[in-house]
């Protein structure tokens, strides 16, 4: 069976420009995936770059794209009062409508099937808060690959819970924010996961609700992540982890810092692949290279 390498992109909102900078290293270091699978954020990235073909080129289209997100008010920073609406079951469907129209102009087809695309396959994952269990798209050809997205980016508060067929259907943060899992069940033999979670930004003192629910939300996605890698384990994929932790923390709706982000998510994934192939030479060539090279 030929093997297939994944590459699993996490939840993140904002912060899914380090994704953006980490795919080019990987690019530029000769890795193209059989597989995307991303939730939320990674899910956005996922399918442009399927839809697209994995290259640089297309990687530098990405750019464009996250730069064009400074400009487009996507997750406006009156979330508190976007919270306050969406308790008293207002929701504002703005948010919603400029989501789906940002991601359309940008080349996403509202006609396109996951069966339409070629060289890659591409899934995306979702949560139905009416089962509580994940929604896993692309293994059914002829699901729709804007639905997916969407559904995977319905991020509360700026974007509503989107009742389709009896599901209600939120991010797929909730159920498997790096989503090694899903892509076991796409033929995954080796994975390669671009992770957002960044540890960092959860407050370690600090009283309130917001600090409980960051601790909350934080508990949650380390348990995912523990139990998903024991299942790529048990399979006997092995899975290379990069964590795409940023220098200062940046709130999930602040797109200002993009093109630090991509700068940052290169050089932590240009490291991390150096590690890799360091790890893979001879024990004298990398006796020698350390001998040579300390630093």
């Amino acid at each position: 069976m030929k093997r297939q390498l994944a590459f699993v992109l996490g939840g993140g909102a904002s912060r899914g420009a380090l994704q953006v900078g980490a795919l080019r290293a990987l690019a530029e270091a000769g890795f193209t995936p059989d597989i995307l699978v991303g939730t939320s954020v990674g899910a956005a990235n996922a399918a442009f770059l399927a839809i697209r073909g994995f290259n640089l080129g297309s990687i530098e289209e990405l750019v464009q794209v996250w730069r064009d997100t400074t400009l487009a008010d996507l997750l406006p920073a009156n979330y508190l009062w976007l919270t306050v609406r969406a308790l008293l079951n207002r929701p504002a469907e703005n948010s919603s409508q400029r989501m789906r129209d940002f991601v359309v102009a940008h080349g996403l087809s509202p006609d396109l099937q996951f069966g339409d695309i070629h060289g890659v396959r591409l899934g995306c994952v979702a949560c139905d808060l009416n089962t509580g269990r994940p929604v896993i798209y692309g293994l059914d050809p002829i699901e729709n690959v804007l639905e997916a997205v969407l559904a995977s980016g319905a991020l509360p508060p700026w974007v509503a819970p989107i009742e389709q067929n009896g599901r209600l259907l939120t991010d797929g943060g909730v159920v498997s924010n790096l989503p090694i899992e899903p892509a076991l069940q796409f033929g995954a033999t080796r994975i390669i996961a671009l992770d957002l979670a960044d540890p960092a930004s959860v407050p370690v003192e600090g009283k309130g609700f917001a600090p409980f629910l960051a601790k909350m939300i934080n508990t949650v996605q380390l348990r995912q992540l523990d139990l998903e890698l024991a299942l790529a384990a048990a399979c006997e994929v092995h899975v290379q982890r990069i964590p795409l932790y940023n220098k200062q923390p940046v709130p999930l709706w602040d797109f200002r810092r993009t093109d630090d982000l991509i700068s940052e998510g290169y050089e932590i994934a240009r490291q991390e692949i150096a590690r890799w192939q360091a790890e893979q030479k001879p024990g004298w060539r990398g006796w020698l290279d350390r001998l040579f090279h300390p630093n």
